[in-house]
C-alpha cells in the first residue's frame, strides 16, 4: 500500500495480512502511517498504488460504506460520536431501524441495550444523550455501533486510551468473543504490555514502511519490537525522582474540597519540586478533581490555595493568573486549537504579555514559542503548522509549551501519555521529571497505575470520590492500589 498527501510519502509500500478469528496487532511510533493505514481499508482514504484482497478476491473500498459492505468496521482513537444524540441514535447512526421512512425507535432502543450488555455496560441507557457520558462510556458506545454491523473485520485503533485497568479487561473479553467465532481484529496500541497479552501476531511499521509483518506475539522479545519500532533501543524506565528540599514551600493547598455528587473531602498539599499522582478508576472522580482546582468546575465545598492565595471556585483565570495551568484528558477536543499554528497554541494562556496596544506581537509569540518548543525537541520543529498535524506526544509537548511559557508553578496533568508512543512517551516522563526537578508542583492524572506509581512522589488512592489512601509511591505496589481502589467502590 502506498499513499502520499502534498508530495510527502506517508505508506511507502507496506504490507499487512489478517487471518480470520485473530488479534492481529499493528506497532509503531506516532507518525509511523498506522492511521492512514487503517483509514485506507475503512475507506477513508483512497491508495495511490496497492492492491487490497478480501477473502480472496481484489476489492475496491472506495468509501466508509464500502468497508463495511464489506463487513469491515472501525473504531477510531478520536471518539466519533455525536453529544447531541441518544445513545441508541450513534449506535444505529447512518443504518437507522426504519419502516416506511419511519423509525423504529423501540426496536433500536432494544438493540442497543442488547449490544451494551453483550459490552458488559448494562448501566448506559439507549436514551441517554452521548454528551452527558464519560470519555470511557462513549468509547463504549462507538464499540457497540461497530458490533452493530454485519462485521468480519474490526479495527481498535487505540481502544484502551480511555480506559482504566478494569475496563480493559472488559474489553479483552469482547474481543475473545468475537474472535472465538471467527471475528479478526486488528489492534493498535502503545501499551506493549497489551499487546502481549491479547495479540496473536504483530505488524511492525516504521517510516510507512512494513518493518516486520505476522511477527508471533510468543517468542518476539520486547527489545526486538521497540528496535524494529524505533530504530534504537529504549528501555521503559522512569527516570530518578530528585530529593525534595524538606523545606520546600507548599505550592498547592487543597482543603475538604468538594462538588456535588461528583467527589467529597478531597484533602492534599504539594510542594514546590514534588509529584502528586491520583489513582483509581475510570468514574472515581479523578479527572473532575482536577477540573475543580483549576476552576473549570465549580466546587462546593473546601477550598483552593495556591501560592498563599485562595482561588475563587469555577474561575480558571483567577487560577491560572496565581500560577496553575492544565493539560486535559482529551488534549485535542479540550486543550488545542488544532487549526492553528502551534506557536499560537503555546501562547493562548499568555495573550496579555504579547499585547502591544490590544495588537498581539506574533514575532515575540514565535520567539516565546520557538525557544521552549526547541527546549522540549518538538519534532518537526516548525512553530507555523497547525496544532492538529503533530503526533499524540508532540501535541503533548505544546501543551508543556504553554504553561512553561506562562511560567506555571503548579502544572496538573491529565492521561499526559495518552495516545504517547513508546520513544515520545520515555521523553515526557523525563520532562515531567525535569519539570519538578526545577521547582514545579506536579499533579499527575493516569488510567495506568504504573504511571502514576512510576512518576509520582506521593500517591492519593482515589475511589467513588474520596480518598482512600495517601501513600509514598515506594511503599505501595500496582496490585494494593487495585485493592484499596476495589474495596473502596465497593464501599
Amino acid at each position: 500500500m502506498t499513499k502520499s498527501f502534498a508530495g510527502v510519502r506517508v505508506l511507502d509500500g507496506v504490507d499487512l495480512e489478517i487471518l480470520p478469528g485473530e488479534v492481529h496487532c499493528v506497532l509503531g511510533q506516532n507518525g509511523a502511517g498506522k492511521s492512514t493505514l487503517i483509514k485506507t481499508l475503512a475507506g477513508v482514504h483512497r491508495p495511490d498504488a496497492g492492491t487490497i484482497f478480501w477473502e480472496g478476491s481484489e476489492v475496491t473500498i472506495s468509501d466508509p460504506v464500502a468497508a463495511i459492505d464489506l463487513g469491515i468496521a472501525t473504531m477510531y482513537q478520536e471518539l466519533d460520536v455525536v453529544d447531541g444524540l441518544s445513545v441508541a441514535e450513534n449506535i444505529f447512526l447512518g443504518h437507522e431501524m426504519h419502516t416506511l421512512g419511519l423509525l423504529r425507535t423501540r426496536q433500536a432502543n432494544r438493540k442497543a441495550r442488547e449490544l451494551l450488555a453483550q459490552l458488559g455496560h448494562e448501566s448506559i441507557s439507549p436514551n441517554q444523550e452521548v454528551g452527558s457520558l464519560s470519555s470511557a462510556n462513549k468509547q463504549i458506545v462507538s464499540m457497540a455501533r461497530a458490533l452493530s454491523h454485519n462485521i468480519k473485520l474490526i479495527i481498535m485503533d487505540e481502544p484502551s486510551a480511555v480506559l482504566d485497568s478494569e475496563e480493559v479487561k472488559n474489553l479483552f473479553r469482547v474481543v475473545r468473543e468475537l474472535t472465538s467465532v471467527g471475528i479478526a481484529v486488528v489492534y493498535i496500541s502503545h501499551r506493549l504490555a497489551e499487546i502481549r497479552e491479547i495479540g496473536d501476531r504483530i505488524t511492525v511499521i516504521k517510516d510507512g514502511r512494513s518493518m516486520a509483518v505476522g511477527l508471533p506475539v510468543a517468542g518476539t522479545e520486547t527489545s526486538d519490537l521497540i528496535r524494529l519500532m524505533t530504530g534504537r533501543t529504549i528501555e521503559n524506565v522512569f527516570p530518578a525522582a530528585a530529593t525534595i528540599a524538606a523545606d520546600a514551600a507548599e505550592l498547592l493547598v487543597v482543603e475538604h474540597l468538594g462538588a456535588d455528587g461528583v467527589f467529597e473531602d478531597v484533602s492534599f498539599t504539594v510542594r514546590a519540586g514534588e509529584i502528586v499522582g491520583l489513582a483509581g478508576l475510570v468514574g472515581s472522580g479523578r479527572s473532575e478533581i482536577l477540573e475543580t482546582i483549576y476552576g473549570a468546575r465549580t466546587s462546593t465545598s473546601g477550598s483552593v490555595t495556591a501560592g498563599g492565595v485562595r482561588l475563587r471556585p469555577g474561575s480558571v483565570g483567577h487560577a491560572v493568573s496565581h500560577g496553575l495551568g492544565l493539560s486535559p484528558e482529551e488534549r485535542k477536543s479540550q486543550g488545542l486549537l488544532l487549526d492553528q499554528a502551534v506557536f499560537r497554541n503555546v501562547t493562548l494562556s499568555s495573550f496579555v504579555r504579547f499585547a502591544r496596544l490590544s495588537f498581539l506581537n506574533e514575532r515575540a509569540e514565535r520567539s516565546a514559542a520557538r525557544s521552549q518548543l526547541d527546549s522540549l525537541d518538538l519534532r518537526p520543529a516548525n512553530p507555523d503548522q497547525p496544532a492538529g498535524t503533530l503526533s499524540g506526544g508532540n501535541q503533548q509537548k505544546v501543551m508543556l509549551a504553554r504553561w512553561l511559557v506562562h511560567g506555571t508553578s503548579v502544572l496538573l496533568l491529565d492521561e499526559p501519555t495518552r495516545g504517547v508512543d513508546v520513544g515520545a512517551r520515555a521523553e515526557i516522563y523525563t520532562l515531567i521529571r525535569s519539570l519538578a526537578a526545577a521547582g514545579t508542583a506536579i499533579v499527575i492524572v493516569s488510567s495506568e497505575i504504573e504511571e502514576v506509581l512510576g512518576l509520582a512522589d506521593r500517591v492519593l488512592v482515589i475511589g467513588d470520590g474520596r480518598v482512600i489512601d495517601s501513600r509514598d509511591s515506594g511503599s505501595i505496589d500496582e496490585q494494593e492500589v487495585l485493592d484499596l481502589v476495589m474495596k473502596g467502590n465497593a464501599a
